[in-house]
């Protein structure tokens, strides 16, 4: 059971309940982080025995949940907690789980950009850099147990979003396809279950090619920078949640290397939370910002994208809209 959604809210109630959604996101957090979600079945279970399984105070976690559970994480009833459909997306066994997402949202690199936010205000510069002066990504070289959990988090984030990425495009056009930045190769593993016939390459740094598992036979692992290496012949590049990492010069330098190893009338689709410029657009407006802080990138509008196709050397591209929360578009190289 959830608690009734409200729709309009009080001016000093509005603020009150935004400047007070830290307290929330931590709370998520240290859920994440005891595990708590797998200690709770088809029967209610009491704080105490929560408390017990996860080495906390009883009473403390008992006025956590309470909290989460007034915005439907959780369901105090029959003397403890059952799960709600938001709760069990913590649970580590879900096929669409979030709990990496919420543990990555509590790092320290995440928490402190945050904190130092108005270093972004005033300089344009992501305040990350107040936690490490290389940048999002120096942080995560230095900080490997945080780069794993990152990594969770952006495989766990994609898979909710796959099934409507795939039932959205035809893959089957192609015979080569190139993931390029493609992580784990969460995407490209469905692309090719869609696209019996298609062969794909997983173009992704060194460290995380040598961390993989190759469990397809039709998916190639290359190992590479993409900023400087060649990137693999392909009828169809993808780009899934890259550009919007980087300013506008790097994801010129990105799109310029996936046209020089394209060869004319290849495809390139770019799969992004791209903003909509016509109504309100409160997750892509919040992506945005979390950009800004963290890796120094953007949500783009399509006309924003369309015009750094053109940039890189490709030809006008068309907005293809999914069943899910992100939008792709296309284009060909000219």
């Amino acid at each position: 059971m959830s608690p009734a959604v409200v729709t309009e809210q009080r001016p000093n109630e509005l603020v009150w309940s935004l400047t007070n959604g830290v307290v929330l996101s931590k709370c998520l957090h240290a859920v994440a982080e005891l595990d708590l979600a797998d200690y709770i079945g088809e029967r209610a279970v009491s704080a105490e025995e929560l408390a017990a399984r996860c080495g906390v105070h009883a009473g403390a976690l008992d006025r956590l949940l309470r909290l989460l559970g007034e915005h439907g994480v959780f369901h105090p009833a029959d003397g403890g907690f059952r799960h709600t459909p938001a709760s069990e997306l913590l649970r580590t066994d879900h096929p669409r789980s979030m709990r990496a997402y919420a543990r990555m949202m509590g790092l320290r690199g995440f928490v402190e950009a945050f904190m130092h936010l108005e270093h972004s205000i005033e300089t344009g510069a992501p305040s990350v850099e107040t936690v490490n002066p290389g940048g999002f990504w120096a942080y995560l070289h230095d900080n490997p147990h945080d780069a794993r959990i990152f990594g969770q988090a952006m495989t766990a984030r994609a898979a909710a979003d796959i099934a409507a990425l795939v039932a959205g495009y035809d893959f089957t056009r192609f015979a080569a396809i190139a993931d390029i930045g493609g992580g784990r190769g969460h995407l490209l593993r469905a692309v090719l279950d869609a696209a019996p016939d298609a062969r794909g390459v997983l173009f992704e740094l060194p460290d995380v090619i040598g961390a993989l598992d190759v469990e397809h036979e039709r998916l190639t692992p290359q190992a590479g920078d993409f900023f400087v290496d060649p990137l693999p012949a392909a009828d169809l590049y993808v780009l899934m949640e890259i550009i919007h990492d980087w300013p506008d010069a790097e994801c010129l330098s990105i799109l310029s290397a996936v046209r020089r190893a394209a060869a004319p009338g290849a495809t390139v689709l770019v799969i992004e939370t791209i903003l909509h410029d016509d109504r309100p657009d409160p997750r892509g407006r919040m992506l945005d910002v979390i950009m800004l802080a963290i890796s120094g990138g953007r949500e783009r509008t399509a006309r924003e994208l369309d015009e750094l196709s053109q940039s890189a050397g490709f030809g006008k591209t068309t907005l293809i809209e999914t069943t899910g929360a992100l939008r792709m578009v296309e284009t060909t190289a000219v």
